[in-house]
């Protein structure tokens, strides 16, 4: 009686070739989900050092005007980041006449690579407007 040989055999060692070819891509598909994860968690950054410098100025009009106030609010809520960001704060008055501090936070991005088509440094800026609080009168609280 004659065995018959199997077909596995010759295909001995094709495992490691896929995977040498794959690898690549495997990689680069990593290096940008770490890039994305560097952008979202900065972005998310600067839009809360954004919001808590609009915050502490629309606390009354004295802080609205407090543009150091404003910028070291911001500021300490960007400790992290690689370079400190700028942060600006307009005052105005809406279309109904309502008081409101815009706070704008803008931070430089490096990305780890060069991506075909893609920028590899951009700036990322948020802005944030509240309205100011009316002054209270003395010994008038809640």
């Amino acid at each position: 009686m004659r065995q018959r040989q199997s077909r596995g055999r010759a295909r001995n060692g094709t495992s490691a070739v896929e995977f040498a070819v794959v690898l690549p891509f495997l990689m680069f598909m990593v290096v940008v989900a770490v890039d994305f994860a560097r952008v979202y968690r900065q972005a998310q950054v600067v839009m809360s050092a954004s919001r808590n410098g609009a915050l502490y100025g629309s606390d009354t009009p004295a802080k609205a005007a407090d543009t150091a106030g404003i910028q070291a609010v911001a500021l300490r809520e960007a400790v992290d980041l690689a370079a400190p960001p700028t942060v600006t704060s307009v005052t105005g008055t809406d279309a109904d006449g309502n008081p409101y501090v815009r706070v704008t936070v803008s931070s430089p991005f490096q990305t780890i690579t060069r991506y075909p088509g893609v920028s590899s440094s951009m700036t990322i800026t948020r802005t944030t407007q509240m309205r100011v609080a009316a002054t209270q009168p003395a010994g008038q609280g809640y």
